[in-house]
């Protein structure tokens, strides 16, 4: 399948310090994982249609859905080194995005940040015409609050839960990193009514991790960190 990504226009942003944006990059068998495993049984093939992550980073969740989409375009409203169109996907609309070069998306498919997520929910619910798929943690879930601006009348057609746990650390992919934090897909399938939690079995990072993503990836960052604060901390005892 001859795969593209699209390069809309450079457009406006909000300036914020990429510190406080909340980057932890998604590792691509998870996206697989979510096509395969979950979304494509349940509306099949969708090697027709065009997904956007509009919170791409530095492509990792990209990687992912290549194998399954007709097109996957992405953007971001930081530039983390690959130069991605720079969008604050907060002020998107299905006009804006006709403006600025791109398409209107059949999925929106992203991990969101996290201090953004139900704006980054209700946004994508607005402009994508199929779905919607959102790699959140855990405690996305709970929450008086969430529930009524969101789950109340909107919930997900399907809430997806990795038996094994996905590690994810600030700003680099590293499959070498382990964890102590749960995260699961929100997924919306327009016109589909709700369905039972459905459960990645264990061994989804062995069965859709590919070799090229090694070129996404930081092995023996998160371990360098954790030696990097262990001297600090020493240091400073």
């Amino acid at each position: 399948m001859n795969h593209r990504l699209a390069s809309p226009a450079v457009t406006n942003q909000r300036h914020q310090a990429a510190a406080s944006l909340d980057y932890f990059p998604t590792p691509p068998f998870a996206a697989r994982a979510l096509m395969e495993e979950l979304i494509i049984p349940i509306v099949g093939p969708v090697s027709h249609l065009v997904a956007d992550d509009p919170a791409c980073g530095e492509l990792h969740l990209v990687e992912g859905l290549l194998g399954s989409f007709a097109w996957v375009q992405y953007s971001d409203v930081e530039d983390w080194g690959r130069q991605p169109p720079l969008r604050d996907f907060t002020f998107q609309t299905r006009a804006s995005l006709l403006e600025r070069g791109a398409v209107v998306p059949d999925w929106i498919i992203t991990n969101p940040p996290f201090n953004l997520l139900e704006e980054f929910i209700l946004k994508a619910l607005e402009i994508a015409t199929v779905g919607v798929a959102m790699f959140v943690r855990i405690n996305a879930l709970p929450g008086q609050g969430r529930y009524n601006r969101i789950y109340r009348d909107t919930p997900p057609t399907v809430v997806g839960v990795f038996a094994e746990r996905i590690a994810l650390i600030e700003g680099a992919y590293d499959p070498e990193a382990s964890t102590a934090t749960d995260y699961i897909w929100l997924v919306w399938i327009k016109g589909e009514a709700p369905r039972p939690t459905f459960f990645f079995p264990p061994g989804m990072a062995a069965k859709y991790t590919r070799l090229s993503d090694l070129r996404l990836a930081k092995p023996g960052e998160a371990a360098r960190r954790a030696a990097a604060r262990k001297a600090a901390a020493k240091e400073g005892a």
